[in-house]
């Protein structure tokens, strides 16, 4: 039988290729090894960037700026970090690598700095995953500036409201205005001659209202609006009342130091009423049932004078203290009583006590006549 040599036999070949596929096994090349003589190399999976970070916001110093991370490609997870760095005012390298870092600015937002000022600034972004990590830049700021001032600007002068006559009321409108936010206001109310000169500041009227009063009659009446911020304050005068106009006093009205005028109760009349105009408890809050509760009222008409020898009754409602027999106001329109709390009191943080105050006219039928009626409360706490 004729045997060709040049092939070993077929039990040898077997043999042989079981010895290679121990070898490749033995390396981790598996079967796929065996059979493909075409694999590459494993694809690169570290953060790619797609998409440079961008920074938005004004490069004024106070302004806060804001970055996104841009966009990237790669394997997840991915995790992103910020570093902002202050360039020279060509603005650097694109990568920002010749920038210096600011200290403790690694997250998304940054707060412009006075040290800012002249330069240009970048945020770097730096992706990392499992395959690696990689930096890239945002494009530089403009040269940041200082900031404009913010101290309030008048764009409409303030204005008074109302009639300017004894015993109205007149109203502040602050204006308009710009500036830093937010903006507060404050109000000084003056009186002065007849074109509105030769002002003079009326003690502590400062409020945005105010009652006309006997000594501004044939005066003129302005007020000055100061306007605050953080980065300062700018005041503005109003224009001038018309001249403040008189008028008859009710009988037996008697003008106080105060510059209120006082009249007697009998003088409620022609469909003006009674007012409880102010009540003030002392102490307040109410900590205690062992110590008395001061009341203080004053009583008004509807025309803002004080009321003299007006009626008060005043209870606690519920019934939780003592109740004092009504007595009349005096001269300036004002009454206090003392009231002593009842053994069930109720003293619990948060919670109030609510008093009935009743102001009225010796005579009148209970629910007629010029009587007011004013519902208020006092605090209570441990």
């Amino acid at each position: 039988m004729h045997h060709d040599l040049e092939q070993p036999p077929r039990r040898a070949r077997r043999h042989a290729w079981a010895l290679a596929s121990g070898f490749l096994l033995a390396l981790g090349l598996g079967g796929a090894a065996l059979t493909s003589g075409t694999a590459g190399a494993a694809s690169q999976a570290a953060p790619t960037n797609t998409a440079e970070p961008r920074i938005s916001g004004a490069p004024v110093v106070g302004a806060t700026l804001n970055a996104t991370r841009g966009e990237w490609s790669g394997s997840t997870p991915m995790t992103f970090a910020f570093q902002w760095v202050r360039c020279p005012e060509s603005g650097g390298a694109a990568d920002g690598s010749n920038c210096a870092a600011i200290s403790g600015a690694t997250t998304s937002a940054y707060v412009v700095g006075s040290g800012d000022v002249g330069r240009r600034l970048r945020v770097r972004v730096t992706a990392s995953n499992a395959d690696g990590s990689r930096t890239v830049a945002s494009n530089a700021t403009s040269v940041v500036t200082a900031a404009s001032s913010g101290r309030p600007r008048n764009e409409r002068p303030p204005a008074i409201s109302g009639t300017a006559a004894f015993g109205a009321t007149l109203h502040a409108d602050p204006g308009v205005w710009s500036g830093t936010q937010p903006i507060t206001f404050t109000f000084q109310w003056l009186r002065c001659d007849t074109h509105g000169n030769n002002c003079l500041e009326l003690p502590g009227m400062r409020d945005d209202a105010y009652t006309v009063r006997d000594g501004d009659i044939g005066r003129t009446l302005r007020v000055r609006v100061t306007a605050r911020n953080r980065d300062g304050s700018r005041s503005r005068l109003s224009a001038q009342t018309p001249v403040v106009q008189g008028q008859s006093l009710p009988a037996g009205a008697v003008r106080l130091p105060s510059g209120e005028v006082s009249i007697p109760v009998t003088s409620v009349s022609g469909g003006e009423r009674l007012v409880v105009d102010r009540v003030d408890f002392s102490p307040n809050p109410v900590r205690s049932r062992t110590t008395p509760i001061t009341v203080r009222i004053t009583v008004k008409d509807t025309r803002g004078y004080v009321v003299r020898d007006a009626l008060v009754f005043v209870r606690s409602t519920p019934l939780v203290t003592t109740t004092p027999a009504p007595q009349a106001t005096a001269q300036d329109g004002t009454l206090t009583y003392t009231v002593q709390p009842e053994p069930d009191f109720p003293i619990r943080n948060g919670y109030s006590v609510q008093f009935f105050v009743k102001a009225y006219r010796q005579g009148d039928p209970p629910l007629g006549g010029v009587a007011g009626y004013r519902l208020v409360q006092v605090g209570t706490a441990r």
